[in-house]
């Protein structure tokens, strides 16, 4: 990747986060603030950036539609939206589905919980794979190079006080959820936020994970692990309709 289409890249996935003015960038990137004017003019001429009101930049809409357009061109997610919102309507907690892409888990779909609060996840995001029950639930059915690779640069950050922070320990609790079939995020990537999550398998092996989550004041993972039988029918179900 030539130096030029990187930075801006790292651009747009800069102001993704939040907002940022011309002068903010420049020194994030290292660059004179003219130089840094012209690369966003570049970026809004395309249609990925546009400048707010208050000079800080943000997405542009182009990015959003070539967003939505990979998205729909993902099987797992086409296949997963109907049964996913059926189960919404049993369960009423966060439903999320990840799909592996290449080396990398991502967001895929997303329901809200029906009382209305809303979790950190957005669909097209990256999952930490080491951190969330979609995460190692997929991570469970690699073989050990397939790992490696989903697992390249990982920096073994402890979010929560429960954060698995070495190869070692994940790989220890891998082989029980191979064992047992599923994960959970036993408030590991934030404290007061756990889950539990299937696999979703093909004949070709496994093409993502669904998952359940709920705040732990709420419901404790005892109770949301009587919810894994239907998380495994529905997977099943999904993985019939990829085919």
């Amino acid at each position: 990747m030539s130096q030029s289409v990187r930075r801006a890249a790292l651009i747009l996935d800069s102001i993704a986060a939040r907002p940022k003015t011309v002068a903010e960038l420049a020194a994030e990137f290292g660059l004179h603030r003219s130089t840094m004017f012209r690369e966003l003019q570049t970026l809004e001429d395309v249609g990925y950036a546009r400048r707010r009101a208050d000079g800080a930049y943000v997405l542009a809409f182009h990015l959003v539609s070539l967003a939505q357009i990979a998205l729909e061109n993902l099987d797992l997610r086409q296949a997963a939206s109907s049964h996913v919102r059926e189960l919404h309507e049993v369960v009423g907690n966060t439903l999320h589905v990840a799909a592996l892409i290449d080396d990398t888990i991502v967001y895929v779909d997303k329901v809200e919980d029906q009382g209305g609060v809303r979790m950190y996840s957005r669909i097209g995001s990256r999952v930490l794979p080491y951190c969330t029950g979609v995460g190692k639930a997929i991570l469970a059915d690699l073989d050990e190079s397939r790992r490696d690779a989903v697992l390249a640069g990982t920096d073994w950050k402890a979010h929560t006080a429960r954060t698995i922070t070495s190869r070692a320990a994940l790989d220890a609790e891998l082989d029980m959820i191979s064992a047992r079939g599923w994960a959970v995020d036993d408030a590991e990537f934030e404290d007061f936020v756990n889950c539990v999550a299937v696999p979703i398998r093909s004949s070709v092996g496994v093409l993502g994970a669904l998952s359940l989550t709920a705040f732990r004041m709420v419901q404790d993972l005892e109770a949301l692990q009587h919810r894994i039988p239907l998380l495994q029918r529905t997977a099943a179900r999904i993985a019939r309709e990829v085919g």
